[in-house]
């Protein structure tokens, strides 16, 4: 994003700074939401059970999505102990990814249907605010499910392996987790497409997402 600035393309950078703050917002939403109605009141009693911006959004992690790319919200805290299913944990962590693809499902629906009503013009900033929208949280989506360190594919992995297999894999995540996952972000900040994977695959399921 930081190239944005420096070629002086404002306008294209502002959508994406607003598409990100909304996208993590309504992404750590999603946890807050799906842990209280499993019963635990932490996030609410936390401030977190809100889709204002100002209780979710890191300033550090926000400036590190201009500076690098990655960045990071603030993350919910919840008790899995008052958790009521055994599978409460990872579908908290899955609630937000899924409110990622929702509202990419959503933003990509939108842009078809307005479109082909002649509703917007196809190189208007309201169809690039769409189209933006559905790209940052189909990457958003993608890349919290990695199962590594803090992300949310951390939780649904140790849930969905046997529990011998699921608390060998929660040890290793422990002790090397995060190291490896930084160690991917490092490698792709000097160029090694790691990433690009997701971008790709992200690209490729939009014509799955749209049924109008």
């Amino acid at each position: 994003m930081l190239s944005l600035l420096l070629s002086g393309d404002y306008q294209l950078f502002g959508i994406i700074l607003l598409a990100i703050i909304f996208s993590l917002s309504l992404h750590e939403f999603g946890h807050a939401a799906s842990a209280t109605m499993l019963g635990d009141r932490t996030p609410s009693l936390a401030g977190r059970l809100t889709l204002n911006p100002a209780s979710h959004i890191d300033i550090l992690g926000l400036a590190m999505v201009v500076l690098v790319g990655f960045g990071y919200a603030k993350p919910v805290p919840f008790n899995p102990r008052h958790i009521r299913h055994q599978w409460g944990s990872a579908a908290v962590a899955a609630a937000g990814p899924a409110m990622n693809l929702l509202l990419a499902i959503l933003a990509i629906n939108l842009y078809v249907w307005f479109a082909r009503s002649g509703s917007i013009a196809p190189d208007s900033n309201a169809a690039l605010t769409l189209l933006v929208m559905a790209q940052i949280n189909l990457l958003l989506m993608l890349f919290n499910l990695i199962p590594l360190g803090p992300l949310d594919g951390h939780y649904i992995m140790s849930w969905l392996l046997p529990p011998r297999l699921g608390y060998q894999y929660d040890q290793f995540n422990a002790r090397y987790g995060t190291m490896v996952f930084l160690a991917l972000i490092v490698l792709s900040i000097a160029g090694v497409p790691v990433f690009r994977i997701l971008t790709q695959f992200a690209g490729s399921i939009v014509p799955y997402l749209t049924f109008v």
